[in-house]
């Protein structure tokens, strides 16, 4: 008889999933995808929610040799101002290869946020400039929330500023971090003289521009995942050294891409396999889509670390 999957809630997905783990799992799970071994994993698919203004996507997986297999359900909407629903729902599947069977149901919001935010981190490893002193945050959610966690834990920054559209995010931002920030008050100024600049935004209109950005600067953007939202602008998008999660997601799924008319130079897991160069002299972008396999990782440390403080075989 099949045993029932074990249920992992948020809080517990919180006590059991850290950055020194995850890291350099995802570096060795990009270089894998990109080098396309063992490694099977579709463009997310997309169902309209037309009533409700959202998406439901669909993202599976499957490592071969690591006998992982996993599909994640998000949930994102564009929700009125002021609600209190949330943007985003998103939850894990880990399956077993052999019988399709379910090993565990995991909550993925906190999934979600910290392996995109430290995606995001190994790309500032490859691509930021040497001796980085100061890192800008345009966005206040969780995910910006969840760049500052891992950006502050890997790097030493002189300075870190952080600026979002309201001051109830604000608010929130600041309530929900340890450590020393900077408000800004336009997204202007908070990227002038930056090294390192994450967008986390909902936003479907470009809001940081290229002439605000330090020369030789690295920018993690990670919102804008629909082919008609852009965070970028093209000034920005045509003269940096754009690198990717995903060549084939970009191409369909990336508004920055797709409207500014961009060149990939390459995928991040080329730049960690040795295939490609990292260009830190250059203004660089990482565009983040976030792949399944990253949640399949993710869920398998998850699941792994759950057996092992359970004392499950």
């Amino acid at each position: 008889m099949t045993e029932p999957p074990v249920i992992i809630s948020e809080d517990q997905v919180s006590r059991l999933l850290h950055y020194g783990e995850l890291v350099p799992r995802l570096k060795e799970a990009l270089a894998k995808f990109s080098r396309r071994d063992e490694v099977a994993q579709p463009v997310r698919s997309s169902l309209p929610l037309q009533k409700v203004n959202g998406h439901m996507y669909l993202m599976p997986a499957y490592m071969e040799n690591d006998g992982i297999l996993s599909t994640k359900f998000v949930a994102v909407y564009a929700r009125e101002k002021g609600s209190k629903l949330p943007a985003v729902q998103a939850t894990v599947v880990l399956l077993d290869p052999e019988s399709g069977s379910m090993k565990a149901v995991i909550e993925g919001n906190v999934i979600t946020c910290m392996r995109t935010a430290a995606a995001s981190a190994i790309s500032a490893q490859l691509l930021m400039p040497d001796q980085a002193k100061v890192l800008a945050i345009l966005g206040t959610g969780k995910q910006a929330q969840s760049h500052y966690s891992v950006f502050t834990e890997m790097f030493s920054f002189q300075e870190v500023r952080v600026w979002g559209h309201t001051k109830e995010g604000m608010d929130r931002f600041l309530s929900s971090i340890n450590g020393p920030v900077t408000v800004c008050d336009s997204a202007e100024t908070a990227v002038m003289g930056a090294d390192v600049i994450v967008t986390a935004t909902l936003s479907s209109e470009p809001v940081l521009l290229g002439h605000w950005v330090k020369p030789g600067a690295h920018v993690a953007a990670v919102g804008a995942c629909m082919p008609d939202w852009r965070e970028m602008d093209d000034v920005l998008m045509k003269e940096a050294v754009v690198y990717v999660d995903s060549r084939e997601a970009a191409m369909v799924e990336s508004g920055d891409i797709i409207l500014s008319r961009a060149e990939v130079f390459a995928e991040l897991g080329e730049v960690i396999s040795g295939g490609k160069p990292a260009m830190r002299e250059k203004t660089t972008v990482f565009k983040s889509l976030g792949l399944g396999i990253e949640d399949a990782v993710s869920a398998k440390l998850v699941f792994d670390q759950w057996k092992s403080t359970t004392n499950q075989p």
